[in-house]
């Protein structure tokens, strides 16, 4: 498994990692590499699974054997739970960078309607190349909009070549009854 580190990694938000294992949270990979730079560490990505990736901070020079030992420790746990499944099935929604209004709507409803029953939604922009890679992030970011209500972003909007994508998880009954008082 190839191990990123530094300018290296190419995902626009990721999920960072302190010097000694404090979960800083997601923030933007300038930011990222900014706080890197400053404490003279490097920053080191463990994993391209996951959206955003998993991202830590290293002493200068020590990145690339301590990536390699967390990814071989990681597989080695993860063989033990090959019985179980403990994921909850994720709802995915496609849609296109230029959907029309009335399938925005319908397909709107159903990730609310998801959302609402408790299950996690993947919402899918595809874009038939870059030129229209802004279109598909402004539908992503109207979506997180119109749904704000019912579920939040887990993790960034995830933009590639070939689209947007983000994954949204629903908020909590106790919450939405906060919100209706």
């Amino acid at each position: 498994m190839a191990v990123l580190i530094n300018e290296q990694i190419k995902a626009s938000e990721v999920m960072l990692t302190g010097l000694n294992g404090e979960k800083i949270g997601i923030v933007s990979r300038e930011e990222a590499l900014a706080m890197a730079r400053s404490k003279g560490m490097d920053l080191v990505c463990t994993s391209l699974m996951s959206s955003p990736p998993p991202c830590s901070l290293v002493a200068k020079g020590k990145g690339k054997s301590l990536a390699q030992k967390e990814t071989g420790t990681r597989k080695a746990s993860g063989s033990n739970m090959a019985g179980k499944s403990s994921k909850e099935k994720v709802k995915e929604l496609r849609f296109t960078a230029h959907i029309e209004e009335h399938d925005y709507d319908t397909k709107l409803r159903q990730a609310d309607k998801h959302l609402r029953s408790g299950k996690p939604v993947q919402l899918v922009v595809k874009s038939s190349g870059a030129k229209e890679a802004a279109a598909a992030k402004a539908v992503v970011e109207r979506l997180l909009v119109d749904l704000k209500e019912a579920g939040m972003k887990e993790t960034g909007i995830q933009t590639g070549g070939k689209g947007s994508q983000v994954k949204l998880n629903p908020i909590s009954k106790q919450k939405q009854t906060v919100y209706t008082e």
